[in-house]
């Protein structure tokens, strides 16, 4: 059992072991990621179909781990994106939705946190999948036919290194959040 994933519920299936094992590699042999990766797990890997043939793979990370996560990403991706051929890797956190029902205890008052809403959750998981390009503005399109699109304006200075993976963005976030979004750069 890798010390790499720490599920809360289960044993993590054959993907995420692989994963996982890919991880403490990583943290083995690369001098510069072993220090920043000592103290990082996942809780979960999921392989997700972007069309065309292509898959990504969406690492789930606790939302207190995220930062660190974040501070290594692009050189992690980089690595993890060579070992699995070419397939683009996601950083998500793993965040709690609280229903419009939820009560706290006795002990505790007041209302559901805005950080805890449907629609704060789904922001956030956006602003993950696009990490570190930034979003500079976001327009929903709704049609004739009543489908809505989310329009979601990326920095233009990240463009170049962005571009190829803005399908796949698409495509992951549709599974996730069942919305349709496309990707435009300003």
């Amino acid at each position: 059992m890798s010390a790499k994933i720490k599920k809360s519920s289960g044993e993590p299936d054959e993907f995420e072991a692989s994963v996982a094992q890919e991880l403490l590699n990583l943290e083995m042999t690369s001098p510069e990621l072993k220090s920043s990766l000592r103290d990082l797990y996942i809780t979960a890997a999921k392989e997700v179909e972007c069309g065309a043939g292509s898959k990504a793979i969406i690492l789930y990370v606790p939302f207190k781990l995220l930062k660190s996560f974040n501070k290594i990403q692009q050189r992690l991706v980089r690595e993890l994106e060579k070992k699995f051929s070419g397939r683009h890797v996601l950083i998500v956190a793993q965040r709690t939705i609280l229903g419009k029902s939820y009560t706290r205890s006795t002990k505790t008052q007041g209302v559901r946190p805005r950080s805890r809403t449907l629609t704060a959750v789904q922001d956030a998981i956006l602003e993950d999948i696009v990490y570190p390009t930034e979003i500079v503005g976001k327009r929903v399109r709704c049609k004739v036919d009543g489908k809505r699109v989310l329009k979601v304006y990326l920095d233009g200075k990240d463009q170049a290194n962005v571009e190829a993976k803005t399908d796949t963005f698409a495509a992951v976030y549709n599974k996730l959040t069942n919305k349709q979004v496309s990707f435009y750069f300003q």
